[in-house]
C-alpha cells in the first residue's frame, strides 16, 4: 500500500465532493480511488468517509484526518518544489487562464515580455471563457473579471470593468438613438448567449439593477463575433469596455446608454494560497499586476 498514494486519493475525493469527481481529478480508475480510501480505512480502523446516496460526508475521525494529510501533502509538494531549485530562481511551467479576449488583447503581450525577462519558465495560456477550477485543471493563476466568492483563493484587484453597450455610426444613423433601456425593444440587438437564454438586459437604474427586455437578433458563443457583428452595422452590442475601447477611439464604434450602465465587474489576478509561493508564479506577477494596471486604466 502506498500511503501517500492513498492519501492523496482520501484528499481529492473529498476536495472534489465525491469519488467519481476524485477519479476525473487524479485520473485514477474510479476503483482503483474507492479501494484506496478503503485501505486507508483499514489501516486505521476507522470510518474517514460516510457514504450514502445523496453524497458522501465526513466522519469526526475523516476531518481530522483530511487536515493532517492535507498539510502533510502540502509539506511533500513544498520540499520537492524547493529541491527542485523552483524557489532559487524562476523555473518550470506556468499555467495562466483569462478570457479569449482579454487574453488576446492584455495577457498575451505581456507574457511574450516576461518570457525574455524568465527565461528557464515556460508559459501555458488557456484562453476560454468558462470558469476553470484551479485545483483540478492544476492552473496555478486566472484572470476573473467578477465578483468573487469567498474562497481559499487569493485574489489582487487589477481594475474595474465596464459593461458597456456599442453600436457602428452607420446603425446609429439609420435606427436612430437609444435613449433608455426600454428603447432596446425596438432596436436589433446582439447578445454573447445561446438562444436559450432570456432576451434581457440589465441596467443599473439609480442604486439597483433592472432588467429590460431585448429584441434579440444575432446570437453568438464569443464575444469577438458580437462586436464584429456589432462593427458591421448589425446592431447593438452589449461589450466589456477593454474589448471595444479602440474600435470606439477609432470610431468604428460608439457607445451609447453610459447613463444607465450597471457598476463594473472588477477584475482580479486569483490563484492558490500557500505557505510558499513558487518563485515562478511570485515572478510572473511582480511583472504581469504593473502592466496590466497601466494598460487597463489607459483603456
Amino acid at each position: 500500500m502506498d500511503k501517500f498514494e492513498s492519501m492523496t486519493a482520501f484528499v481529492a475525493v473529498v476536495e472534489a465532493g465525491g469519488f467519481t469527481a476524485a477519479s476525473r481529478r487524479t485520473r485514477m480508475p474510479l476503483a482503483s480511488v474507492s479501494r484506496k480510501v478503503s485501505e486507508l480505512e483499514t489501516l486505521l480502523n476507522v470510518v474517514l468517509i460516510a457514504r450514502s446516496g445523496r453524497g458522501i460526508k465526513l466522519t469526526e475521525s475523516g476531518e481530522r484526518y483530511y487536515a493532517d494529510c492535507r498539510r502533510l501533502l502540502d509539506d511533500l509538494g513544498e520540499a520537492e518544489r524547493s529541491a527542485s531549485g523552483e524557489y532559487v530562481v524562476p523555473r518550470g511551467d506556468l499555467v495562466v487562464t483569462a478570457p479569449v479576449v482579454f487574453g488576446r488583447l492584455h495577457l498575451t503581450p505581456i507574457a511574450v515580455e516576461f518570457l525574455d525577462e524568465c527565461p528557464e519558465v515556460n508559459l501555458c495560456l488557456r484562453l476560454r471563457d468558462d470558469i476553470a477550477d484551479l485545483a483540478e485543471e492544476k492552473i496555478d493563476l486566472a484572470v476573473r473579471i467578477s465578483r468573487l466568492p469567498d474562497s481559499s483563493l487569493i485574489a489582487t484587484r487589477i481594475a474595474d470593468i465596464r459593461h458597456v453597450i456599442c453600436a457602428s455610426p452607420a446603425y446609429l444613423r439609420e435606427h436612430g438613438l437609444p435613449r433608455h433601456p426600454r428603447d432596446l425593444i425596438g432596436h436589433r440587438c446582439i447578445s454573447v448567449a445561446p438562444l436559450s437564454t432570456p432576451d434581457v438586459w440589465v441596467f443599473g437604474t439609480g442604486k439597483s439593477l433592472r432588467s429590460f427586455p431585448i429584441t434579440r437578433r444575432l446570437a453568438a458563443t464569443t464575444s469577438e463575433a458580437t462586436i464584429d457583428a456589432a462593427l458591421s452595422g448589425a446592431g447593438l452590442a452589449r461589450a466589456l469596455h477593454y474589448q471595444v475601447v479602440e474600435h470606439v477611439a477609432q470610431g468604428d464604434l460608439a457607445l451609447v446608454l453610459e447613463d444607465f450602465e450597471p457598476e463594473p465587474s472588477p477584475l482580479s489576478l486569483v490563484y492558490p494560497a500557500s505557505r510558499f509561493m513558487p518563485l515562478k508564479l511570485r515572478a510572473f506577477l511582480d511583472f504581469a499586476v504593473p502592466r496590466l494596471k497601466q494598460r487597463l486604466h489607459a483603456a
